[in-house]
C-alpha cells in the first residue's frame, strides 16, 4: 500500500546557509524511488509517496541522501497525511480566528512531556501562549513569530535536546494537509 508523507527539512534555504533548491531536493528523492515528489515552498517541504518504510526509515533514507548529494546534514521530520490531518485538527487555539502568521506548530522527531517546559514562566509571556499536542507544541504568539519572545525560549537548546525540532505556519500546516491527502 502506497502512503503519501510530508517531509519536513530543519534550517535549509535561510540566510544563505545549507541551500538545497528545491528542483535538487525533487531530483535525490526521486533517484529513491519515491512516486509523486512535490514540494512547496523553498523552506523545506516535500511531498511523496512511498510504498516501502516507515517516517522513521524514511527519514533517515531522505537524510542520507541529501547528505551525499549536497556534503552538508540536514534534519528531517517525515509525517503521514493522517498525522498531519489530526494535529491540524486538535489545534488548541481557535485557528480560524487567528491571522496564520500568529499560529505555528513545532514538529519534533519523537514524543515530549510537559516536563521539558517547566522552567518556562508562561505568564510572563502572555498574551503568547503554547499547548502541547502528538509530537508537536502548538505556539500562538500574536505579533507573529518573529517578534516572538516566547518562541525563543522554546528554542532553547534545554528545551529540544535530543530532538529534532522545526516549526511551520499555520497556512503551511494546512497546506501540508492538503498536498497529502489520498486522491
Amino acid at each position: 500500500m502506497t502512503t503519501t508523507y510530508a517531509a519536513l527539512l530543519r534550517g535549509i534555504n535561510v540566510g544563505g546557509n545549507k541551500k538545497v533548491p528545491m528542483a535538487e531536493l525533487r531530483a535525490v528523492m526521486q533517484t529513491l524511488e519515491y512516486d509523486d515528489v512535490r514540494t512547496y515552498l523553498q523552506s523545506g517541504q516535500a511531498v511523496f509517496a512511498s510504498a516501502h518504510g516507515d517516517e522513521e526509515s524514511l527519514a533517515g533514507e531522505l537524510r542520507q541522501a541529501i547528505e551525499k548529494r549536497f556534503g552538508f546534514t540536514v534534519d528531517v521530520i517525515v509525517r503521514d497525511h493522517v498525522y498531519l490531518k489530526a494535529i491540524a485538527e486538535e489545534c488548541p487555539f481557535p485557528a480560524a480566528d487567528l491571522e496564520p502568521r500568529q499560529l505555528h506548530v513545532t514538529y519534533y522527531s519523537e514524543p515530549v512531556d510537559a516536563e521539558r517546559f517547566a522552567g518556562i514562566d508562561r505568564a510572563a509571556h502572555l498574551p503568547e501562549d503554547f499547548r502541547l499536542g502528538d509530537r508537536a507544541l502548538y505556539l500562538y504568539a500574536p505579533d507573529g513569530l518573529g517578534r516572538s519572545k516566547l518562541a525563543e525560549q522554546l528554542s532553547k537548546p534545554r528545551i529540544t535536546k535530543g530532538l529534532i525540532a522545526t516549526s511551520r505556519n499555520w497556512n503551511t500546516v494546512l497546506k501540508l494537509v492538503e498536498m497529502t491527502r489520498p486522491v
